[in-house]
């Protein structure tokens, strides 16, 4: 007799999870499942909820009601401490505009989540630098935010984002602020350094040719989630 193909479970999952802020939904039953190593992209109109279901899937915010499932745990219901740990040691993040931290130098922007996990500073430095040359920012390493363009400052955010080899990297409207040009050279960075680490991605985006680079597409709309794909069969 013949086995069957083993089949992987969702890494990070949403179980119908509501969240309202005050008398207002934002979330109203959404449910995405998403596998190890996949991209997906959330698309969907300004205020339809996208980015409030990555806070959720990420265990920044805690849903109203129904579940957050990532490697086979309840993320919604750990203490607070046990989440910040998760967030810090197993998720990456990069948002719209960087959100580098102006006192440090770019090097030091991409150390601080190996810092934080207390990896030694020489150490954590050490880690960081190569980074600029594989994303082609190496004169910015010794620079200030301040100092950088907006490509340079998001490849940084970028390096910031995957340095510490997370499960999943968060990326929220990562190309928002750029220009197409600069657009595309940092998707096609995140899309190859994601792949290489074997990372998955959450890319809420609300551009189609940003949601190109996924594998799959969802879309949220009045805080639900409707596929524009079938989710691939897990192997």
């Amino acid at each position: 007799m013949t086995a069957e193909p083993s089949r992987a479970a969702p890494l990070l999952e949403a179980r119908d999870v509501t969240l309202s802020f005050g008398p207002t939904p934002a979330l109203r039953g959404a449910s995405l499942s998403v596998l190890p190593g996949e991209i997906l992209a959330i698309m969907g109109p300004s205020g339809s909820g996208k980015s409030t279901l990555l806070h959720c899937l990420a265990g920044i915010l805690a849903p109203d009601s129904g579940e957050i499932h990532f490697a086979g745990r309840r993320l919604d219901t750990m203490p607070e401490t046990e989440r910040s740990a998760v967030r810090r040691d197993r998720f990456g993040f990069v948002f719209q505009f960087g959100q580098l931290v102006p006192e440090l130098s770019a090097e030091e922007n991409v150390a601080l989540p190996l810092l934080l996990g207390g990896v030694a500073r020489a150490r954590a430095l050490a880690r960081a630098r190569p980074w600029f040359d594989r994303l082609g920012i190496e004169e910015t390493r010794t620079r200030r935010s301040g100092e950088l363009s907006g490509g340079q400052a998001q490849r940084v955010a970028l390096a910031r984002g995957l340095v510490a080899e997370p499960e999943v990297l968060f990326t929220d409207e990562p190309t928002g602020a750029l220009d197409s040009l600069s657009g595309e050279t940092v998707m096609n960075l995140l899309v190859t350094a994601a792949r290489q680490q074997g990372t998955t991605v959450i890319l809420v985006t609300h551009e189609p040719r940003v949601a190109a680079y996924a594998d799959r597409e969802v879309v949220v709309r009045d805080g639900r989630v409707s596929a524009l794909q079938p989710a691939p069969a897990p192997s």
